[in-house]
């Protein structure tokens, strides 16, 4: 009986092990210079991903009403093998600060990344309607205003962009169009 529950352990384990190991094969992606936002929708969830040519942070920002203000932003990258993200939103034209220093929450889960030759990659899921005060709702079937930045070899939050660019997305669809670029 013992070996047939071990058995049945083992089985369970590296079941669960094979299916969460698998990646995520996301339905979209738009590129602009050497940045990549992949997504896919799944009920009322948005998977990212979210790759540059950079050993520094790489962000995306969603439905600005102008310049940064109001965007909800998800920044991330990876050091010493770990990934660290942020929830942040547009308090400004040019700035943005962390969702729960004015109230708002932390909306991201199953947060991954890695770094490898010269490559940042983060990725995790956020809610198409968060209904957090610092977030917008996001229509799929409506066109998205998507901020897409990352800035150069350095793992920090507070370092400049080297690079973004303004998307209009149709997220349900995958159309996009480049708006502007910096």
């Amino acid at each position: 009986m013992k070996k047939i529950i071990l058995l049945a352990g083992f089985c369970l384990f590296f079941f669960v092990n094979t299916c969460f190991a698998q990646e995520m094969t996301y339905q979209h992606s738009a590129s602009a210079e050497q940045i990549t936002f992949a997504w896919s929708i799944e009920g009322d969830s948005l998977h990212v991903k979210l790759t540059a040519k950079t050993t520094g942070w790489v962000g995306i920002g969603f439905n600005p009403t102008e310049g940064m203000k109001d965007a909800n932003f998800i920044l991330g990258y990876v050091k010493d093998g770990k990934v660290k993200l942020r929830d942040d939103y547009g308090s400004s034209l040019r700035k943005h600060s962390r969702d729960t220093k004015d109230g708002g929450q932390e909306n991201y889960t199953n947060a991954s990344g890695k770094e490898e030759n010269g490559v940042t990659e983060i990725a995790f899921t956020i809610p198409l309607n968060s209904g957090d005060s610092k977030d917008s709702i996001l229509k799929p079937d409506d066109e998205t205003m998507v901020l897409l930045a990352y800035g150069a070899g350095r793992d920090s939050f507070i370092a400049k962009h080297q690079y973004h660019v303004v998307l209009k997305v149709t997220l349900s669809t995958g159309e996009y169009q480049e708006i502007k670029r910096h």
